[in-house]
Formats: C-alpha cells, sequence, structure tokens
C-alpha cells in the first residue's frame, strides 16, 4: 500500500483493511471487486489486485502462512525485489538489502558525495548497499530501518537537517561542501487531465454503485468531475475504459461496466 503513496495516507485504510481481512486466506476468499472497492483513494488500484492474488498465492502455495525467504516472496503475484527484501527483514528478521528511495539518497550523499542519486536504481547501488548491511540478521534489520528512517526525516531531499545527522563528521557530500545536484532537472509527474487521472475517477466512480454503471453515466459523471469535454474527452474515457478492463480493473456487461466480481 506505501508504494507510491504517503503513509499518512495509508495507515487507515491499512487498519480497517486488517481488520477486515487480518490473514491471507481472508483476503484471498473476498472478491475482486470488493478489495478494490475498499482500496478507495489510494491510487494504482492495479495494486489491490496484486495483493490480493498474492493472498491467493500464499494460501495455495504456502497454506495461508508468508513465506520468509527473499526467493519465495518474490515469486508471489505483485511483489518485487524491494517488497521481498523489506518483508523478509522487518517482518521476519532476515538479513536482507532493502534499498528504497530514502536509502538511495543517504548512500548517495554520505558514501559517494552526491547530492542526490540517479533517477533510477542502479546495479551499482545495489551493491553498494550491500556491502554495507552487516551480516548479522538482527543488526541488519535494524540497519536497514535506521537508514530508512534517517532518510525520510533527516537526510531529506530538499531542507536536509545536516546538523543534527549522525552521520555529520563521515558524510561525504557535507566534506565536498554540499554541492548542488548536477543531474538532469526533475520533473514532477503531470496529473490534470492525464490517463491516470481518468482512470482513477472512472474506478471511483465505479466504486460508488453497486449495481453496473451504463455507459453514457459513467462518461457523463468522470467528464463532469475532471471537466473535460469534446470528442477528445470521450476518446480518453473509451480509451480508460478499455485499459482498466484490460487490467481486469473493470468488468463490461452488456452495455455498462462494473468492478470485477
Amino acid at each position: 500500500m506505501s508504494q507510491q503513496t504517503p503513509v499518512a495516507r495509508v495507515e487507515p485504510v491499512w487498519r480497517t483493511w486488517l481488520e477486515r481481512w487480518p490473514t491471507p486466506a481472508d483476503l484471498a476468499a473476498e472478491s475482486p471487486g470488493e478489495v478494490v472497492r475498499a482500496w478507495g483513494r489510494l491510487g494504482y488500484p492495479r495494486r489491490a489486485l496484486r495483493l490480493r492474488d498474492a493472498a491467493v498465492a500464499v494460501v495455495e502455495r504456502h497454506a495461508g502462512e508468508v513465506p520468509a525467504d527473499e526467493e519465495s516472496l518474490r515469486a508471489l503475484p505483485g511483489v518485487g525485489a524491494y517488497t521481498a527484501a523489506a518483508v523478509a527483514a522487518f517482518a521476519f528478521g532476515r538479513r536482507s538489502v532493502v534499498v528504497d528511495t530514502n536509502v538511495r539518497r543517504v548512500l548517495a550523499r554520505a558514501v559517494e558525495g552526491r547530492a542526490l542519486p540517479s533517477p533510477a536504481l542502479t546495479a551499482a547501488e545495489s551493491r553498494l548497499a550491500a556491502t554495507l548491511v552487516p551480516e548479522d540478521p538482527e543488526r541488519a534489520a535494524l540497519w536497514n530501518v535506521a537508514v530508512m528512517e534517517l532518510g525520510a526525516l533527516v537526510c531529506r531531499a530538499r531542507g536536509p537537517e545536516c546538523d543534527r545527522c549522525p552521520l555529520l563528521d563521515r558524510c561525504a557530500w557535507v566534506a565536498a561542501g554540499s554541492p548542488p545536484d548536477d543531474g538532469p532537472a526533475r520533473r514532477g509527474q503531470a496529473w490534470h487531465g492525464t490517463d491516470r487521472q481518468v482512470r482513477g475517477a472512472l474506478v471511483q466512480a465505479l466504486r460508488e454503485q453497486a449495481d453496473p454503471v451504463p455507459r453514457p453515466e459513467l462518461e457523463r459523471t468522470v467528464t463532469s468531475r475532471l471537466g473535460i469535454v469534446g470528442a477528445p474527452a470521450v476518446e480518453q474515457v473509451d480509451r480508460c475504459l478499455a485499459s482498466l478492463v484490460e487490467d481486469g480493473l473493470v468488468e463490461p456487461v452488456e452495455d455498462a461496466f462494473r468492478l470485477p466480481a
């Protein structure tokens, strides 16, 4: 849930989710549509389907118990290297190499003397992180969470609080005079008018209805909410509906649409 979504937005949904589906078996038994509906406004609703798919796999392959080793975790639907490493470390106390955006920034500054890491994770960054994680599993898990917290709370992308950083005396970036980032300009992701926004509005409109929504009504609801008009808006709605159907997030029912049953 917290992939690409701030923890403050995730926490209330996560708590409600665990009250409703406390075990993988509970979630696996639920319909995909109800899972997407419960996902609410967290965004990227495909994550909801992948989470349910992972729960089904846990039930079928591991007797309902989440596996502890990274290889088995990575084999679950929707689970990549980062999530597998984080679960192995923080849920099971295994030694793993957890590399998120915050960890990458701390290592770029403290070890490499750069203001910011590269836009995407590189093999060199992964190798560097692997050399720094302690061998002892308990210390490794503590190290992983400590560096993540350091990046999130102190060594922030903007306005780092170097004066209260425990690595101040050994930070290569500070020793170099805290030079600015010399990489390409980083642009924020556009949102208004994008297919992502329209897809989100379509899913939200279907969440609000228990019954299938006729195509014309769905189009009117979304275009009115987003303030988009004309033939391009109709084409965009059609395109986004088709992509949602392909992704398994929406089901066509005759001339209407609904969340998956």
